[in-house]
């Protein structure tokens, strides 16, 4: 998967400077947006290059695990027919989306994903703005794919297309898409995903296809303009602090916090979970989206 994503970079950064032209343009024509920030800008790109590093660390366990699974495999599928592969990316997608989810509704999967939602800006740059923590949590909702039966390189072949496809839909520069946002995640989709609007929050987490969040009741189409960013402040500009500001949040309240339970459950529950204190504050059930994540952002 990192070879192609290689290969991939000189077309990412053309396309960014695609992306600066059509910007431009809107901007003559006295439609908003924000565009680039440079400093900002350096910091995805920063954080793009530790991805690929953690990634190319990690990709041989990560494998590995595959190979394990696939070696009880139920179905033998085939590599080359073109049907597999179909089945695959569709399968693929599925086990994206509950990646994803996973991401924004467990801590500690937020505090490895908070750092793709920290920019105020959003453009093409943004998506390169990838987590050095999530890729550990990432193999385990794959593992399904192996133990049907689907070779473990179709599975990261696949995992590298929906990460290509994604690269695209992180632009204020495109527009609706017409019939194609009943079935495919657009750039309209994504923007919400990325808003700390109310509603927009812990909505669209499809890759390639929204048709999961139709289904699982986690869709919203664009209406209001989106408000990008966490909804506490952030703004950092440190690959290093970005990356990893909410862990550090994480294992800060976890060790203020007197019970072993409550500590494990500070991981384990959505963002904005608390546990029970003397004064009544914290527990209960946890709050909904961005406003239970004080300390990050939100759904998306």
């Amino acid at each position: 998967m990192p070879a192609l994503i290689y290969w991939t970079i000189p077309v990412f950064l053309a396309f960014i400077a695609l992306e600066l032209a059509a910007l431009a343009w809107r901007r003559r024509r006295g439609l908003e947006t924000r565009g680039y920030e440079r400093t900002d800008t350096a910091a995805s790109l920063a954080m793009g290059v530790g991805n690929l590093v953690v990634t190319a660390g990690w990709k041989t366990v990560a494998v590995g695990l595959l190979f394990v699974v696939y070696e009880f495999r139920l179905f033998e599928i085939s590599t080359t027919a073109w049907w597999a592969w179909a089945l695959l990316i569709v399968g693929d997608d599925f086990c994206y989306y509950w990646f994803h989810r996973f991401s924004h509704r467990v801590r500690a999967g937020w505090a490895g994903h908070v750092n793709h939602h920290s920019s105020t800006y959003y453009n093409l740059s943004t998506a390169l703005r990838q987590s050095w923590t999530s890729p550990l949590f990432k193999v385990w909702f794959y593992l399904p794919l192996a133990w049907l039966g689907f070779h473990p390189l179709m599975i990261v072949t696949a995992q590298a297309i929906s990460l290509l496809y994604q690269f695209w839909i992180h632009t204020e520069a495109i527009g609706r898409l017409g019939p194609l946002e009943w079935v495919l995640n657009t750039p309209s989709h994504h923007r919400v995903h990325h808003g700390a609007n109310d509603e927009y929050v812990d909505r669209n987490y499809g890759g390639i296809l929204i048709v999961w969040d139709r289904l699982f009741g986690t869709f919203e189409p664009e209406r209001a303009p989106a408000r990008y960013g966490l909804r506490k402040t952030f703004d950092s500009r440190n690959p290093f602090r970005i990356a990893f500001h909410e862990w550090t949040d994480l294992l800060r309240e976890a060790r203020a916090t007197p019970r072993w339970r409550d500590r494990l459950l500070l991981f384990a529950m959505p963002p904005g979970w608390r546990p029970h204190r003397e004064d009544g504050s914290g527990g209960g059930r946890p709050l909904r989206g961005p406003l239970q994540n004080v300390a990050s952002k939100g759904r998306p």
